[in-house]
């Protein structure tokens, strides 16, 4: 286990507690000391859910180390279902209780409840956050199903299930809404979505479904490939975030089930491809982007980035270990350079800061880490994956999947560009003596100039002869037609950086050799 000030995943009882609040009638109790008890905050004030997670700690003291804390365990795992009457508990325990030994899951199974009790085993100084959840719900769904037999199939219309979704995960409740509107398209129904909203009983039903889609394949690929194994379901691989992995995903769905998706494909519609292959987007093309997060987000970020958007991907990077064969796969294919770059797989942040800052980049895709690290290096960011803080839970409709996703993850990622244009703009025309800063709106006209307006008008502007700025300095005629072909707008400073290096190196007379050679020193 390692102490670190920011953490991209907590323990894996985290992972156990944002399946419960996932879930209606399905409580979680975790044998945990007092002031471990952070469920509230996490899901109430940051998630901003409604209603209080369904988590019961035991909150065990010092002074109860020295008694029976295996009885402490019992108290509270009776009075939690006497209060709270679910039709499923989970039990486990958190960093600390680990290592009492008390075995509360063992404990609740011998107590002789009259509901399914699924012990977690979530060994905390080894594994994390998102494989405690992915753990917890395949426990729970093999637990509610082993035995059952295999369901009749084969009705008119087919059927999907579509799991991993949860709690604290990134815009999953926009997702499932976008996925289910992409299988309604191609006449497919949604049978079960699970874990987020559903309950014990709906997990019965899961093998009724045709096929699973693995909307999240930290959370739900191990609970997919079990279902295939037990009950012939398959299930897809696609994450259909961005254009093309829509389509892509539209026509694994089609294999699967066994219908024609082309209808679908034809109604398909998204304006991010119309804006990628607009006159704006051409200042967006060949920016540098940095990539980081959790391996399902930050593979299709790669891709929407490289084939969609028309940026290069310098460096891309994931905190989920279980997937560093993926996240290789997709650097070698969409990272540039020759046979792509060796992607950054770490959970530590000042890694990955050091790495942004030595990659330079022009826009940083990531998780609340990369947003503050972006903001101290100056540098544009849009946060595409969890862990997030709370202005990423927001209440508008905002998903990542999905052609509607599509357009989201297009204004998401350019905004921070253009806004970065928009103040590198307002610095230019800074001197301007129509846009300098005491300059009135020019639609009042002169008399509403401020004081100083005037002076500042009649100053030689930044594109004027040098002879009227600079009487130690002349420019040669071609010189001065070179400096004529840059646009207006960066005229004025590549007239005065000239100057300022002219003067540092002790030249009298300004050619278009001293013009290029400025150029280059500027541009290092």
């Amino acid at each position: 286990m390692q102490l670190t000030v920011w953490t991209y995943e907590g323990p894996p009882h985290m992972g156990a507690m944002r399946i419960a609040a996932s879930m209606r009638d399905v409580h979680c109790v975790l044998h945990a000391p007092q002031g471990d008890t952070y469920a509230d905050l996490l899901f109430t004030m940051i998630a901003r859910n409604a209603k209080r997670p369904p988590v019961t700690y035991t909150t065990f003291q010092a002074r109860d180390l020295g008694g029976d804390t295996a009885e402490l365990v019992r108290h509270t795992l009776r009075d939690t279902v006497e209060r709270f009457q679910p039709q499923a508990l989970l039990v486990g325990e958190a960093c600390t209780a680990e290592l009492l030994q008390d075995q509360p899951g063992a404990l609740a199974e011998g107590m002789g409840f009259d509901i399914p009790v699924v012990p977690l085993e979530l060994p905390a100084y080894t594994r994390k956050e998102n494989w405690g959840a992915a753990e917890t719900f395949f426990t729970l769904v093999r637990a509610l199903l082993r035995g059952r037999p295999l369901p009749q199939r084969g009705a008119e219309k087919p059927t999907a299930n579509l799991l991993g979704p949860t709690a604290l995960g990134f815009r999953c409740r926009d997702d499932i809404t976008e996925v289910t509107k992409l299988l309604s398209a191609a006449g497919v129904d949604v049978n079960v979505v699970a874990p987020a909203g559903a309950a014990p009983a709906d997990l019965l039903r899961i093998p009724e479904a045709d096929f699973n889609v693995c909307l999240y394949p930290e959370i739900a690929h191990d609970t997919c490939a079990w279902l295939e194994r037990m009950f012939k379901q398959p299930f897809t691989h696609t994450v259909p975030i961005g254009v093309g992995a829509s389509v892509d995903f539209l026509r694994e769905v089609g294999e699967l089930a066994g219908i024609d998706v082309g209808p679908a494909l034809a109604a398909a519609q998204t304006r991010l491809p119309w804006y990628s292959r607009s006159v704006d987007s051409t200042y967006l093309t060949g920016k540098r982007v940095f990539i980081f997060g959790d391996a399902t987000h930050a593979i299709a970020a790669a891709r929407v980035a490289t084939e969609e958007l028309g940026f290069d991907v310098v460096g891309l990077g994931t905190y989920a270990r279980e997937f560093a064969r993926e996240i290789r796969a997709a650097a070698e294919k969409f990272c540039v350079g020759q046979g792509g770059i060796e992607p950054l797989i770490t959970d530590d942040y000042l890694e990955v800061e050091a790495k942004v800052l030595e990659l330079a980049p022009e826009l940083v895709l990531g998780t609340q880490m990369e947003r503050h690290i972006a903001k101290r290096a100056g540098i544009p960011c849009a946060v595409i994956s969890a862990p997030v803080h709370v202005q990423d839970f927001p209440a508008r409709y905002a998903p990542q999947m999905g052609l509607e996703g599509a357009n989201v993850l297009f204004d998401t990622w350019v905004h921070p560009l253009m806004m970065g244009l928009e103040e590198h703009l307002i610095t230019m025309f800074r001197e301007d003596s129509e846009f300098h800063d005491e300059a009135a709106p020019s639609h009042l006209g002169p008399a509403a100039r401020r004081d100083g307006a005037e002076a500042r008008a009649d100053a030689p502007a930044d594109d004027a002869p040098a002879d009227a700025r600079d009487d130690a300095l002349t420019w040669e005629t071609d010189a001065e037609q070179e400096l004529r072909k840059i646009p207006f707008f960066v005229r004025g400073k590549a007239r005065r950086n000239t100057e300022r290096y002219a003067r540092e190196q002790g030249v009298a007379t300004i050619t278009i050799e001293t013009l290029y050679d400025a150029k280059a020193h500027f541009g290092r």
